[in-house]
């Protein structure tokens, strides 16, 4: 009788998800339905975020989506909404449309809640307190990618992206990532340090970046990221420096077409989320945020060296004169005399010397 109920029950289950237009179970657990999500990628367990409340976020980005941090930015976004089964929109807006990265940081730090999210310069919080970041932004550091990202994928670097949050910033860091080693350019030649003896070269307003310029014999001009063509365009300033991508695609060669491959900062970059925006996510919701970003990082690092390349390569094309510096040690020499410099090192010496360490 029991096994005659049984049966029954089960024809009966089958006919009911027939009429219903459901499968039996072997066939339901083949792939999710469009309004629901898997884990993420990384392998933790977020249960169905794919139904949590939607929620939209800002994503601030000063360069334009074809440059190494560009990509970055559009590839967080594409994971974050796949991994949250929608329920996450990253609204990207790249090219600068927002503001530079210290008008974004202002606005964000002060309270203005349009924007969720930025992608900075790694050491770009040190005028607003943080103290190990600075370290990432002393010339001639790291002595190249592979030593970047021995620090970068280390425990280390955790308690360096915690630092805001320590220091009582409203924001939080989610990645790290670089778009290459920083280089001078120039509105005219430049073969060797002494060429930047009397230029006019662009900075933010950084004691760091203010020390190297003198201690190479520049004149520190503080000028906007969004000012700097017009202002090598006009001669306000006759040099500035930047990563290779950023250098071609914000059109830099048409009004500097002179580029000497110093290398003397590794263009190491962060993005942090602001309190306000992580405090709208659910908890599984902030798990996909930092699940993306490890996920991202992985391929910023895959991206940067051959993306560098082939950049560089096309500046060749084109005809911009890019030197090769083939001994860096009188540029190393020259930036530790740097009082700023020293004074950094001074400072945090034991912790600087951890991230020396690293290099492979």
């Amino acid at each position: 009788m029991k096994k005659f109920v049984s049966a029954l029950l089960a024809a009966l289950m089958i006919m009911s998800l027939a009429a219903c237009g459901g499968q039996p179970s072997g066939e339901a657990s083949k792939a999710p339905e469009n309004n629901q999500t898997q884990a993420p990628q990384g392998g933790s367990d977020v249960g169905d975020v794919a139904n949590d409340p939607k929620v939209t976020l800002v994503y601030a980005e000063v360069n334009p989506e074809d440059t190494i941090v560009g990509q970055t930015g559009a590839e967080f976004k594409r994971l974050v909404e796949e991994m949250s089964g929608g329920s996450i929109t990253i609204d990207f807006r790249p090219s600068g449309v927002l503001g530079s990265e210290n008008d974004v940081l202002d606005a964000i730090i002060g309270g203005d809640d349009s924007i969720d999210i930025s992608r900075i310069s790694a050491f770009a919080l040190t005028s607003y307190g943080a103290e190990k970041s600075v370290l990432l932004s002393l010339p001639f550091t790291f002595e190249s990618r592979d030593h970047w990202w021995a620090f970068a994928n280390s425990d280390l670097a955790q308690e360096f992206l915690s630092e805001p949050q320590e220091i009582g910033l409203p924001l939080r860091g989610i990645f790290y990532g670089e778009e290459g080693f920083r280089h001078f350019f120039a509105n005219k030649p430049i073969n060797g340090i002494a060429d930047l003896d009397g230029l006019k070269i662009r900075v933010s307003n950084d004691p760091i970046m203010n020390g190297m310029v003198e201690s190479l014999g520049g004149s520190p001009t503080v000028v906007s990221f969004g000012e700097l063509y017009s202002a090598l365009n006009t001669g306000v300033c006759d040099a500035a420096e930047q990563p290779i991508a950023n250098y071609k695609s914000n059109a830099f060669p048409e009004v500097a077409n002179n580029l000497i491959l110093d290398g003397h900062t590794l263009g190491a970059i962060q993005a942090v989320i602001t309190d306000t925006a992580w405090a709208k996510l659910t908890e599984n919701q902030q798990k996909v945020i930092m699940e993306a970003g490890k996920e991202v990082q992985k391929f910023n690092q895959n991206l940067s060296q051959s993306a560098e390349d082939e950049v560089l390569q096309q500046l060749k094309d084109e005809g911009c004169n890019v030197v090769d510096v083939t001994d860096k040690k009188p540029w190393q020499d020259a930036c530790s005399s740097a009082p700023a410099i020293k004074e950094a090192i001074d400072k945090q010496a034991d912790l600087y010397q951890q991230i020396l360490d690293m290099a492979p």
